[in-house]
């Protein structure tokens, strides 16, 4: 619960599962739209505005003069009471002032394209109360982009249609687009506003809306100009009577032939249809109902119990939920991300995949070969695609040498948790065409053989424009200001290789092997199985620094993350993937490098990405060094690279330090440094203020990061130990010495698992006997899949 509206950043919420979605913050703050944040945006929304988080779903109330809105903002006028309730796909915001309180539930029904806006008013004194309503909503025009820019055109195109109680917004629907929006009130309005000048006022601001000081709406209809929509209600309140409202903002699709009911008049046949299933308060109590159920059931296939509420509250609730909101919004929209540019990423889409896919695992399969159809047939691929259109990004384009990889882990993951080997035989498009379609192992094998056909003079992954990290641009070269990192290559990319990716490799080429030994593809794995050798070997003779893992080798061929660099001496992700990989494990280079990264890259807050930061301009290196040392990519703490370290540290057994490093950035364990962490104290952020920052343990841009993926992979399979194999599930956990134990609900294939994980001998690894249903069993793989429960006891010694 959050009891102040003025948060240290704005605290959001996203509504919506699957096509229609809402941001929102805890003062109502944030838009909607359907599918695609660029293309489909309903309400407008200002990023990076003064003040801050202004526009939303606003509720104005003109009680005798004093006029307040229930979640502050945007009058901000001092509340009596507050709370807002953030839960899994709803946000509850209550209000109170001078006695009237006014609870708001927002949510988006199960497969619907709507937002239902749920009012309850109650007169909490000993007098009857007469007061004045008005609801707000400013349309965007579609185009979020364009919205902003193209005014000449745009201030002329505004139209809508007024029905009743329902406020229609259909600009362009007359020439190039099938789809309108509404806003819906369930009961005779006694007033309305669709023209933004004639509510607000020219100089007025959202916090005082002139037909709201004056208590009176002005009918106004738009024609061009700003459209939205308002509605407007006296009302009078008994002692302690309460009034409902249903609000409803909605989307419409409609056939070409289907589009008009008469010249100019589009057809609402559909909306009214959308509207009949939620005008009444009953029904919509019952798809809020069904909401939570929904719920129930998708997080009830992992349950933890481990006796540290924190944990429990995040491995059970929190985590997975981020992890579904990062799967539906890979990078678009959040308060941090304007949801223009970016769309879905193929290295991050895959990556979300392994924190969503036990959840909804058809959604995944879908996911999957949505981002296989973006690939090139040299296994290359596009680095983002459009949600709405499903095709690739030609603004960024691709060459980024480690999207290809990415593509064998979701899928292998896919398959471990389903059994569905059938994914491989599902013809898939390269770059959306069917003329060339191959089945979904043959894009497996192309992303495999784009590291083997890409390697540069050291036998080393040739890093094109970037790695996972896009700030390390070795063939950028860039002095203008005008040019991006991303996109640039003003040098031809053939000699800059990438340690990560080496380690990616050798982790994923090693994942393909065994995959190919699963269906049969023997000659194939053993192929495989040399490239991945020769890689091991390569790191081992060029990637190693004596006390780490080099990072890269430069345009020029000069180590990048080495001792014998004055800055950037050592970075985090080749010490994560090698480690990940067990290079040279048995040689002591694992455990050295993690040693290293302890001394050199811990902090209070978090491991940071390098260090020493950068403190000048490095052309060869990018991006990486323009940063202010201890932020982003310039040693900050970028959360979502943290867990490489932890699951290497479980590599070799020391559990004490994968817990240290996991409670240093989850959120749970933060909430008492609130005002210093700025962001949601209930989901991750991409990047903590390192320890050379200005103010080293502040974060940025939460909710849409691969850090909610990776550090649930971290914590289930590789700290609490619980994960699925193509033969069954490992148990296998590795936890500080100290723990006596834990036990998990984990639902696989159709089968429950009720494992009770005992540690008597206060050991950090190790398995030393388990039993289902009371059965003793060698080694630690359930592989029993009959769709009923099994209890399972694993004693650790």
């Amino acid at each position: 619960m959050i009891n102040t509206p003025e948060t240290p950043w704005p605290w959001i919420n996203y509504l919506g599962n699957e096509d229609f979605f809402s941001l929102i913050s805890n003062t109502a703050g944030g838009y909607s739209f359907y599918k695609d944040a660029k293309f489909r945006r309903l309400t407008r929304y200002r990023y990076n505005n003064v003040p801050m988080d202004n526009g939303g779903r606003y509720f104005y109330i003109n009680d005798g003069g004093t006029v307040w809105s229930p979640g502050w903002k945007p009058v901000k006028t001092t509340l009596d009471n507050y709370e807002c309730r953030h839960g899994l796909s709803y946000t509850k915001i209550t209000g109170e002032k001078d006695g009237l309180e006014a609870e708001v539930l927002f949510f988006v029904p199960l497969k619907s394209w709507c937002e239902v806006q749920k009012m309850k008013l109650t007169n909490k004194t000993g007098e009857k109360k007469t007061f004045k309503l008005f609801s707000f909503q400013e349309w965007c025009l579609w185009n979020a982009e364009d919205d902003q820019n193209n005014l000449q055109r745009n201030l002329n195109t505004g139209e809508v249609e007024i029905d009743d109680s329902t406020i229609y917004h259909k600009t362009e629907y007359k020439e190039r687009r099938n789809h309108y929006a509404f806003y819906h009130v369930n009961e005779p309005v006694q007033g309305f506003d669709t023209d933004r000048e004639s509510f607000v006022g020219l100089y007025n601001e959202f916090s005082g809306p002139q037909a709201v000081l004056d208590g009176k709406p002005r009918n106004s209809k738009a024609h061009g100009w700003s459209p939205i929509a308002s509605h407007y209600f006296e009302i009078e309140l008994a002692p302690g009577e309460s009034k409902e409202l249903v609000f409803l903002l909605g989307y419409i699709e409609n056939k070409e032939e289907e589009k008009w009911e008469a010249k100019n008049i589009i057809n609402k046949k559909p909306a009214k249809e959308v509207i009949a299933r939620f005008d009444t308060v009953e029904k919509v109590n019952a798809a809020f109902d069904e909401l939570k159920k929904y719920w129930d059931n998708l997080l009830d296939g992992f349950v933890l119990d481990s006796g540290d509420e924190k944990l429990d509250r995040m491995v059970n609730i929190w985590n997975q939920y981020q992890c579904m909101v990062t799967f539906n919004m890979s990078r678009s929209a959040s308060f941090f991300e304007v949801g223009i540019g970016r769309g879905m990423g193929f290295r991050d889409s895959n990556q979300d995949l392994i924190g969503f896919v036990h959840q909804i695992p058809e959604r995944a399969r879908e996911r999957i070969i949505d981002i296989a159809s973006t690939q090139f047939q040299d296994g290359g691929a596009y680095h983002q695609y459009q949600p709405l259109t499903k095709r690739g990004n030609d603004a960024i384009g691709g060459n980024f040498n480690d999207d290809p990889l990415w593509l064998i882990l979701s899928t292998a993951e896919y398959i471990k948790e389903t059994g569905d080997y059938g994914i491989l035989d599902e013809l898939v498009p390269f770059d959306n065409d069917l003329s060339v379609a191959k089945s979904h192992f043959d894009h497996l094998k192309v992303s495999f053989y784009h590291v083997v056909n890409h390697l540069g003079p050291h036998g080393l992954p040739l890093i094109g424009r970037a790695d996972w990290n896009d700030c390390l641009n070795l063939n950028c070269f860039s002095k203008d200001p005008n040019e991006s990192f991303q996109t640039t290559e003003n040098k031809s990319g053939g000699t800059a290789e990438s340690l990560m990716i080496a380690g990616l490799f050798v982790v994923y080429g090693g994942e393909y092997v065994k995959l190919c030994r699963q269906i049969g593809k023997d000659a194939e794995a053993d192929e495989a199985q040399k490239h991945v050798d020769n890689m091991v070997e390569a790191i081992k003779k060029h990637g190693w620094d004596g006390e780490w893992y080099l990072r890269a080798y430069d345009f020029y061929g000069n180590k990048v993350g080495s001792n014998e660099n004055e800055e950037g001496k050592i970075f985090i992700e080749s010490q994560g993937w090698c480690a990940m990989a067990e290079v040279g494990k048995e040689e002591g280079m694992v455990k050295k490098a993690l040693d290293s990264v302890k001394e050199k890259l811990d902090s209070k807050y978090g491991i940071v990405l390098n260090n020493p930061a950068f403190t000048k301009y490095v052309i060869e290196y990018g991006e990486i060094s323009t940063y202010p040392a201890g932020y982003k990519e310039n040693a900050g703490i970028f959360c979502h690279n943290n867990p490489w370290i932890m699951i290497g540290e479980t590599n070799i057994g020391r559990g004490e330090r994968a817990w240290e490093y996991y409670k240093k950035i989850c959120p749970a364990y933060l909430e008492e440094i609130s005002e210093l962490h700025r962001t949601e104290p209930y989901v991750y952020a991409q990047m903590v203020a390192g320890k050379d920052a200005a103010k080293p343990g502040e974060a940025k841009n939460s909710w849409l990061t691969g850090t909610a993926a990776w550090n649930y992979y971290a914590i289930t399979r590789y700290i609490l130990g619980i994960r699925p194999d193509y033969d069954g599930l490992v148990v296998d956990p590795c936890i500080p010495a100290d723990w006596k134990g834990f036990s998990v609900k984990r639902r696989l294939r159709g089968t429950t698992f009720n494992i009770k994980v005992v540690n008597t001998g206060s050991v950090s690894k190790g398995v030393a006997r388990m039993t289902v249903d009371g059965n003793e069993v060698r080694g630690n793989v359930v592989s029993v899949f009959d769709g009923k429960e099994h209890d399972v006891l694993v004693e650790m010694g």
